[in-house]
């Protein structure tokens, strides 16, 4: 289940339209025009107070540097299911392990970053959940955090920099993520 391979080569998982493991490839390989299409996810965490928690890429990622993403977003190694992916990245990224953690849907996608030209073309597992306790960040994956409300999440992105596939899996997780603001918390 490595996702690095011995030569340091990280790798992810090819699927078919309908989701089906076909293949692997070399995660940057995957991201280079035209693209090939590979598993992801993306999570959005609220707090108790209906804010979504909103990170700032590390500027030292080679993909979409210091723009702002959802909460978490990865691939999971080959082989893993989605949730321990999730799970995994959010104490790897944020430190933090979710309250609640809610399958959210799936979403496919096919994005170019028009500063870097890589391609975003993902089978993406969409999750929304409650964040936990306190936050310790990995400054080699996030540069800064904001709790941003759910309601003026639109207009805050407005004013912020923002990765290219954000808009695909924010479009996508908006109800769930507003079932889960109309839920009493720690349901």
């Amino acid at each position: 289940m490595a996702q690095e391979r011995p030569d340091g080569r990280v790798m992810v998982e090819l699927v078919d339209p309908q989701g089906n493991t076909i293949g692997l490839a070399e995660k940057l390989e995957a991201h280079q025009p035209p693209g090939l299409l590979h598993r992801a996810f993306s999570v959005f965490l609220m707090d108790d107070e209906n804010r979504v928690l909103m990170q700032r890429r590390a500027l030292t990622k080679y993909h979409s540097p210091g723009r702002w993403s959802n909460t978490c977003c990865s691939h999971p190694f080959p082989g893993e299911k989605p949730r321990d992916a999730v799970t995994r990245r959010l104490r790897e990224e944020l430190g933090v392990v979710p309250a609640s953690l809610e399958p959210a849907g799936l979403v496919t996608y096919d994005v170019t970053d028009v500063v870097s030209g890589l391609v975003e073309k993902e089978f993406n597992h969409l999750f929304v959940g409650r964040a936990g306790a306190d936050l310790a960040l990995n400054p080699d994956e996030v540069d800064d955090v904001e709790f941003v409300p759910l309601a003026e999440l639109d207009a805050w992105l407005d004013e912020h920099d923002h990765t290219a596939w954000l808009s695909a899996v924010l479009d996508s997780v908006r109800e769930p993520l507003a079932r889960l603001a109309a839920s009493p918390v720690g349901s």
